[in-house]
This record gives structure tokens, sequence and C-alpha cells, in this order.
């Protein structure tokens, strides 16, 4: 039995981002209730070299309509990642979520051979297949966002855990 591109793209990529808008939701009531300024959370990081929640977020954001759209062969919204708020950051996953919505499996589905480049005319041109793209690419750069922005909020005494992180499946 094969599996389809669309069943290993769009309903994965909603799950997880449905997830973290729960993790995030989590992280602002938590903020609220130990009276810590949210600017804390949103800027924190891992490490001084990794990006802060904030980025982590777009990131993760930016791969699922990426991945997505480029799979479906459509053209990307531009969003231009100004969000400072865990408002902000809940509007821009609804936004994201939204689009893919509009994304049926009749659109992925077939595309395994589509040729896709990164970075096209630079240094770090990359050239992928669709289903490479997907699998070796796309998808591994979204869960390091995703697991990473997760682990900045249980870092930092956010009470979540396994099943936040995973959401409804």
């Amino acid at each position: 039995m094969t599996i389809s591109l669309y069943a290993a793209s769009v309903p994965v990529f909603k799950q997880m981002l449905n997830a973290l808008s729960g993790v995030l939701n989590k992280a602002e009531a938590h903020a609220a209730a130990k009276n810590i300024d949210p600017s804390v959370f949103l800027q924190a990081r891992l490490a001084p070299d990794m990006f802060p929640l904030v980025r982590q977020v777009q990131i993760a954001v930016d791969f699922t309509k990426g991945v997505s759209g480029r799979l479906a062969e459509i053209e990307l919204p531009k969003y231009d990642d100004s969000e400072v708020t865990f408002a902000d950051l809940q509007a821009l996953i609804s936004k994201v979520l939204a689009f893919v919505d509009g994304i049926t499996p009749a659109q992925i589905d077939g595309k395994e051979g589509i040729e896709i480049i990164t970075r096209q005319g630079t240094p770090k041109e990359k050239r992928f297949t669709g289903q490479a793209y997907l699998l070796t690419y796309g998808l591994p750069q979204f869960f390091f966002h995703v697991t990473t922005a997760y682990a900045i909020l249980r870092h930092n005494g956010v009470e979540i855990g396994k099943r936040d992180y995973m959401g409804a499946f």
C-alpha cells in the first residue's frame, strides 16, 4: 500500500500547527498566571546562536505554507514576519491553516516527480523532486522548528508535555 503525498504533508502540518497553537496558548496563560512579561517567552532561545521563539514559530509557518504550496504548484501568500505578541503568532498560524485548508489532495497527489528549486540563483540553490523535497527537506525543517519552539517553552517552565506537542490525531 502506498501513502499519498498529500496525506504525508497537509494533515501533518495541520495537526502540528494546531498543537503549536495550543502550546502558545498555555505559554501565554502561564505568563499571565506568574506575572511574567510575555516578551520573556517570545524572545527566549535555547542557545545564544539560535532563533527566539517568535522566529521559530514564523519559520514553522513558512515551511507549512511553502511546502504545501510548492507541492500544489500554487502561489504562496507572503507574510512580513512582524509578529511580536502571542496574539500575532496565533493570527499567523490561523492564516496559514486557512491557506492549507484550501489545498486539496488532487492538487498535491501525483507531484512526487516535479522539480522544486529552493534559493534559486544563489550559492545555496538546491533541486529536489517533490517527494524528496517533502520527505528529506520540508518535514525535517518543519519539525525542527516546531520542536524547538516547544523546547524553548518547556525549558522556561511552561507546563506542557508530549500530548501538548503532538496535539489531536
